[in-house]
């Protein structure tokens, strides 16, 4: 996917749907090394994950994914760290609420190393490297 989708969130989801796959379709954005945001379209719309809600007061896309959770921003006040969406949005490929929820809740990782982990438990660990790692030299 090419990097602008990391700051606009409705070209996300339209290159996602443009994609012809016998499979699940979905995108693991990792944005800025502060957050990430899993977009995974639905014939009925999309299934969002936002790793950090408190992304949305310095980033539109993590606004953007609020906006269509129809979720309020956080208080800029506050410091702690949640995610917003749908915690089970990969169940069916491996990985289920509890784990993710786990993942996201590992604060001491950068969101690269959380989508890793979340790549290796659904079994594309290998593509993942493929992609990432020449994103990250």
């Amino acid at each position: 996917m090419d990097s602008s989708v990391l700051t606009d969130l409705d070209k996300a989801i339209t290159e996602l749907r443009g994609l012809r796959s016998t499979g699940a379709v979905f995108g693991l954005l990792d944005v800025d090394d502060e957050f990430f945001v899993v977009v995974r379209p639905t014939p009925g719309g999309v299934d969002l994950l936002l790793s950090d809600a408190g992304a949305a007061l310095d980033y539109d896309v993590a606004a953007d994914v609020l906006d269509l959770l129809r979720v309020d921003p956080p208080d800029p006040d506050d410091e702690e760290l949640w995610p917003e969406g749908d915690l089970g949005l990969l169940a069916d490929l491996g990985m289920p609420e509890p784990e993710l929820r786990l993942v996201v809740g590992e604060d001491e990782l950068y969101p690269d190393e959380q989508l890793r982990m979340i790549a290796q438990r659904c079994g594309f660990v290998d593509e993942f490297d493929k992609v990432a790692e020449p994103l990250l030299a």
